[in-house]
């Protein structure tokens, strides 16, 4: 959506490109797959990969004294439009 004169979003920051951090207990370090998958912890879908990566590194630092316990981010805009190559910046 293009952005009317005077407007301070620019077209690219109005772009939706949702990301989910969820995590949980890893059967093994060197795998991905969980112990239990009810008990997984949906941190939550946000808008952008700044917001995922800062939840992301907040609930990693919560849990840093289990070893087993791992965080993820899916980047769901990927999923949706696999075609869109949207370039992420910290």
């Amino acid at each position: 959506m293009p952005t009317r004169e005077g407007d301070d979003m620019t077209e690219e920051s109005q772009k939706q490109l949702p990301h989910l951090v969820f995590g949980g207990e890893l059967v093994e370090l060197d795998e991905v797959e969980f112990k239990d998958l009810e008990k997984l912890d949906i941190v939550g879908v946000f808008p952008n990969y700044k917001s995922a990566y800062d939840a992301w590194k907040g609930a990693a630092q919560r849990t840093v004294d289990n070893a087993q316990m791992r965080y993820f981010i899916v980047h769901i805009h990927r999923l949706l439009d696999p075609e869109d190559d949207s370039a992420h910046e910290i």
